[in-house]
């Protein structure tokens, strides 16, 4: 039953966009995937509760997170066999592991903890919070981006995961992702 929540071995380099709703993760996802031409994964998340939304007009519960974090998984599983090069993740389990722990008083299902701390990825682009908020549907904490901020850096810091900290406009983001994810395809090849 767990296995649906495991990584499968991928022939890629993977990187993870992370950070605070709202700071431009899912824009410099698609930028970056069609710059190198390759595929990048959706945040299940968006989707799974936007559905639930628009059918019940409530927001995440906690017994939605191991669905979101399969249905994470398996786009993410199901995607890395497309590429040989490198797989964008607009997200990962560690992200849905922050935001548990943020909205559930620090609590987070021993299953997603296990495999958010299990899975692994090549390299995190942290993304600040200098972009303007856009609310939307499912975005609900415009006042709390600094502590959520800081809730990610924690997790990045305390896991010890490879991040890179992403601040300015988007090209400057743009610049600084390209440069760290062509050092890494240069030390995979």
């Amino acid at each position: 039953m767990e296995e649906k929540y495991k990584q499968e071995p991928a022939n890629c380099v993977k990187i993870v966009l992370f950070g605070p709703e709202s700071t431009g993760k899912t824009t410099l996802s698609g930028q970056l995937a069609r710059y190198y031409n390759s595929v990048w994964v959706p945040e299940y998340a968006r989707e799974y509760l936007q559905n639930k939304w628009n059918d019940e007009r409530k927001t995440c519960e906690a017994q939605d997170l191991l669905p979101i974090a399969e249905g994470q998984m398996h786009l993410e599983n199901k995607l890395a066999r497309k590429t040989d090069t490198v797989l964008i993740c607009d997200t990962d389990l560690l992200e849905t592991k922050v935001y548990s722990e943020a909205y559930y008083l620090g609590i987070c299902d021993p299953i997603l903890e296990k495999f958010a701390l299990q899975n692994t990825y090549d390299l995190y682009f942290l993304t600040y919070i200098d972009t303007p908020w856009e609310a939307d549907d499912l975005r609900d904490k415009p006042d709390e981006r600094l502590a959520m901020f800081k809730a990610f850096e924690k997790a990045l810091i305390d896991n010890k995961r490879p991040y890179v900290l992403l601040k300015g406009n988007m090209k400057d983001r743009l610049e600084t992702a390209v440069n760290y994810i062509d050092k890494l395809l240069i030390k995979n090849k």
